[in-house]
């Protein structure tokens, strides 16, 4: 854990710098682009120790009233997230730093390198927190620092709408979080407290269903998704990558969470699967009539948001009722298309920068005849395209098959009102 609470610091650092370096944009660039290559090489390694099974740690750190205390710590579901976002967040800060690199912009970079390095680093402090207040906190800088690269463009109107459509949303669904963790932590606020004093009845009952509401607009589950095609049609396309690719999932990271502290209050198997499907059918329903190249992969993560929560709630479904070889299929293949999404969207998205970037256009009305001219982005958006249709051999379909054989073996098994809605 030490490693990642490092990378949060130099992540911080580097985005000071980046500021400090001011309208010397390349050297801005450089300095965030480092930091976000050096905070993933110290938060990898715990986090796959994590995932190899390392005893879980916390770290507490004494905070003036009212917040007390603040507890961080590292266990493996915390690491299976920390991995995407460490890859994915080098990734996309190296893109960055060329993506802006223009004369138009360039005196303004020192702002966008800074607030990615943070919005990395919120992140990180999210699925480090260890009680209620510290990720409450972390949720609302990544909220915050968010915000500002979705609206970098602000001289166009439409960009202007997303970032208040996303703040407005965002702010609702942090007051859901926040009549959630108040209802769970009558005990104390930490993890542990919670755990060891689990909500009963209607209070259970009302904090899952406001946790779900308040996690479920980061992760864009329908009908809470108004947000995302617009904040990621607007912001810089390293952006949109990140957020596609990691920062809705910590939607499904809280909601996890959720479940985990609150325990069986809601059937929570078949309202994740029934979300899921809502989900999947509405986004693609939805990307297929879109012009905009952003707004089309946008409404593609609404649809893989739904894939993800339909594997989760056949697995969670299953181990209710004790199938656990149905559980396995159905846990793994949604744990394993969140890392799959995140690789598929993440290159979909900056191989859509690069084409706005070359083009000056996301209109896909006018970019016929463009792979000719831009020959290597055509054919890494033609292979992530096959990837994301789920089409063999890419790791599309090797998660969405394991989801599908959870969802078939649990037709064929369960009841008959259950069985013929999973099939």
């Amino acid at each position: 854990m030490i490693g990642c609470l490092i990378a949060a610091g130099v992540l911080v650092v580097s985005a000071l710098g980046a500021l400090l370096a001011g309208r010397r944009g390349r050297a801005a660039s450089a300095i965030a682009a480092f930091g976000a290559v050096a905070a993933a090489i110290c938060a990898l390694p715990g986090a796959i120790a994590a995932l190899a099974g390392a005893r879980p740690d916390e770290l507490v750190i004494q905070w003036a009233a009212p917040i007390g205390e603040l507890r961080f710590g590292l266990d493996a579901m915390s690491a299976f997230f920390i991995v995407p976002l460490a890859v994915l967040g080098a990734i996309c800060g190296i893109y960055g730093a060329f993506y802006l690199d223009d004369q138009r912009a360039r005196r303004w970079i020192a702002v966008p390198a800074c607030f990615y390095n943070l919005l990395v680093a919120a992140m990180l402090l999210v699925l480090l927190s260890r009680d209620a207040v510290g990720l409450l906190i972390a949720w609302e800088l990544m909220t915050l620092t968010s915000y500002v690269l979705v609206v970098f463009d602000h001289a166009q109107p439409e960009v202007r709408r997303a970032g208040w459509i996303y703040l407005v949303a965002a702010h609702l669904g942090l007051s859901c979080l926040i009549v959630a963790f108040v209802l769970l932590g009558e005990r104390g606020f930490a993890f542990a407290d919670i755990l060891a004093h689990p909500p009963t009845g209607a209070t259970a009952v009302v904090a899952a269903v406001f946790g779900l509401v308040g996690f479920g607009v980061k992760a864009g589950i329908v009908p809470l998704h108004v947000w995302l095609p617009e904040a990621h049609a607007a912001a810089p396309s390293h952006v949109s990558a990140l957020m596609s690719g990691v920062m809705i999932k910590l939607g499904i990271y809280g909601i996890l969470r959720t479940i985990e502290l609150v325990g069986p209050a809601l059937p929570w198997g078949p309202v994740l699967v029934v979300l899921g499907v809502v989900g999947a059918l509405v986004g693609i329903s939805l990307a297929l009539y879109q012009r905009d190249l952003k707004r089309a992969l946008a409404y593609s993560s609404v649809e893989n948001i739904g894939i993800v929560l339909v594997g989760l709630g056949v697995g969670l479904w299953a181990l209710s009722t004790g199938q656990l070889a149905i559980a396995a299929l159905g846990l793994c293949g949604g744990l394993f298309h969140i890392w799959n999404h995140a690789v598929m969207k993440g290159l979909m998205f900056l191989g859509a920068g690069s084409v706005v970037h070359g083009t000056g256009t996301r209109d896909l009305a006018q970019l016929g005849g463009v792979a000719k001219r831009m020959p290597r982005t055509a054919a890494l958006e033609i292979l992530g395209s096959i990837a994301i249709a789920a089409l063999p051999p890419l790791s599309g379909f090797a998660s969405e098959w394991l989801i599908y054989l959870g969802l078939v073996h649990g037709g064929t098994e369960a009841g008959a009102g259950s069985g013929l809605l999973l099939l």
